[in-house]
């Protein structure tokens, strides 16, 4: 009995501690939050940028355009066009330049032997450009009909159609940017003439635009599309619009940091073709991808999926 009483007095302690509320487990003295993850940034070396021709521009203020876009045709400018005609009947007795050829100033373009005089004289170019008609062959007689027809290519018109609604909103005098739908280049021009009356058979009027040519990129006689201006207005923040590719359904922006390239997203604003308002995601002189970013948004995509 006395052994009995004994083990229920070591006993009785325990019993009494667990009636006791249960204590909470022990934990560490410092629990640390998950890490935030860095922005994945993608690295492209000098060569690689190079040869993708991924080209870098600051973000910052810009003056975007409200535009009304038109179509129209690359036309000889016909105010550097010359007809070349005999100075006097006589018989063709050489030919120095065909259709196509290239001509300066005051070279010869054929010689004539007049019918009354019997004498050679040259016949020369009036100015320097491009033979874009000849009518004339040797032993032929030159009368007063135009032998040749000489163009200086280095300026251009584009004829503009202008519909009789928008015939208000062009003026003398605006900027125009001129693109080729075929090929990857524009040109700025300005509206040198608007048409006082208009077409019977398109219903449209025509509007003028004189264009620089001197690296002949510009054929007469092919289709373009043109923005004429209508009015600009500044923006804190814009990007190229070829700036902006789309991640995980979403607009996006490279900036190009000591780390490489980060992905940023952003909210645009307003866009006039070239230029796009941005609203947030990008700080004024920040570094982005501004052509062929798509290159590095492929190179991204790879290393998602490498990782993945």
């Amino acid at each position: 009995m006395k052994h009995y009483f004994l083990l229920a007095s070591a006993l009785l302690p325990l019993a009494l501690q667990g009636c006791g509320d249960p204590k909470p487990a022990a934990t560490p003295a410092t629990s640390a939050a998950p890490a935030a993850h860095a922005p994945t940034r993608t690295v492209l070396t000098p060569e690689q940028l190079k040869t993708a021709n991924i080209s870098l521009q600051t973000a910052g203020g810009a003056r975007l355009r409200d535009a009304l876009p038109l179509y129209g045709v690359i036309a000889p400018n016909a105010e550097r066009m010359r007809e070349v005609t005999a100075r006097f009947p006589g018989l063709i007795q050489n030919i120095t330049r065909k259709v196509g050829d290239a001509v300066r100033q005051g070279e010869t373009l054929a010689t004539i032997e007049s019918n009354e005089s019997l004498q050679s004289y040259s016949l020369v170019s009036p100015l320097s450009g491009v033979v874009t008609a000849r009518n004339a062959n040797i032993g032929e007689q030159a009368n007063d009909k135009p032998l040749f027809v000489v163009a200086d290519l280095s300026t251009v018109w584009v004829e503009l159609s202008l519909f009789p609604r928008d015939a208000s909103k062009v003026r003398v005098g605006q900027a125009v940017r001129v693109k080729s739908p075929d090929l990857d280049f524009s040109a700025q021009g300005t509206v040198t003439y608007v048409a006082p009356f208009g077409s019977s058979a398109n219903q449209t009027l025509t509007a003028r635009v004189l264009l620089d040519n001197a690296q002949r990129r510009w054929a007469p006689g092919l289709y373009v599309t043109a923005e004429v201006t209508l009015a600009e207005h500044e923006v804190p923040l814009a990007v190229r619009r070829s700036a902006i590719q789309r991640m995980d359904d979403a607009p996006v922006v490279f900036v190009h940091t000591e780390g490489g390239f980060e992905a940023r997203p952003v909210r645009l604003g307003k866009s006039d073709g070239d230029l796009t308002e941005l609203l947030s995601g990008l700080k004024p002189g920040e570094i982005y991808a501004a052509e062929n970013s798509y290159v590095i948004k492929a190179e991204a995509l790879k290393h998602e999926a490498a990782a993945d």
